[in-house]
């Protein structure tokens, strides 16, 4: 039994509507009332005595009652047994491990790396900002998607060192005073280049790095 990151969506211990750490007499409990509310035959009544039109309830899109009825009993019959449990437990938390792993650490802005293009064009500088995945690819975002976020970028020089930092907007509310306001923090994620790695990329309204 192989798990994605959809099919665990909805456990056994879910369908059941019992704890991962439920013993066998809670889990047979639960089976046995969820057994009775998803039987074809009881539900069939019912709907026969709530639907005037005599529909099969099932218009939209949602499981029928055999189906449901089967889920149920293939978790009893998983969790039911204790080898089979244990199988299903070990694939389960490899599962929900490996979705976890998918979005990786934290990552301010500030220490990403920093590469300039078209440098000797300073008016029409691109800047590149580089993190390492673990595979050896990057994650990675330019200045002019930043900008498209609206988090443009500034970019100024003071003797040999460029400064880089958030370009202040006109804040509307103080337009007479002629205020500027810098951009509210944000979060966005990065994947990576080759493989299924994220970085939560955390923009600060305070950025500012210099390159020698």
């Amino acid at each position: 039994m192989l798990f994605d990151k959809s099919s665990i969506q909805e456990t056994h211990y879910d369908i059941l509507s019992v704890k991962e750490d439920a013993t066998y007499d809670e889990i047979r409990k639960c089976y046995r009332s969820a057994i009775l509310k998803s039987h074809p035959d009881k539900l069939q009544n019912e709907s026969e005595m709530i639907s005037p039109l005599g529909g099969n309830g099932n218009g939209n899109g949602c499981l029928t009652s055999e189906e449901n009825f089967l889920k149920v009993q293939k978790a009893w019959e998983i969790l039911s047994n204790p080898k089979s449990r244990s199988v299903y437990d070990n694939e389960l938390r490899r599962a929900l491990r490996q979705d976890d792993d998918d979005t990786e650490e934290e990552v301010i802005l500030e220490d990403m790396m920093v590469e300039l293009e078209d440098e000797d064009e300073e008016e029409r500088n691109t800047i590149q900002f580089f993190n390492q995945c673990r595979c050896g690819d990057y994650f990675s975002v330019d200045s002019s998607e930043l900008s498209k976020m609206g988090y443009p970028l500034l970019m100024k020089r003071k003797g040999g060192t460029k400064i880089i930092s958030l370009q202040t907007t006109m804040n509307d509310d103080n337009s007479e005073d002629g205020c500027d306001a810098l951009p509210p923090p944000a979060s966005i994620l990065l994947p990576c280049g080759s493989c299924s790695l994220r970085i939560k990329l955390l923009i600060n309204p305070g950025f500012c790095v210099s390159i020698h």
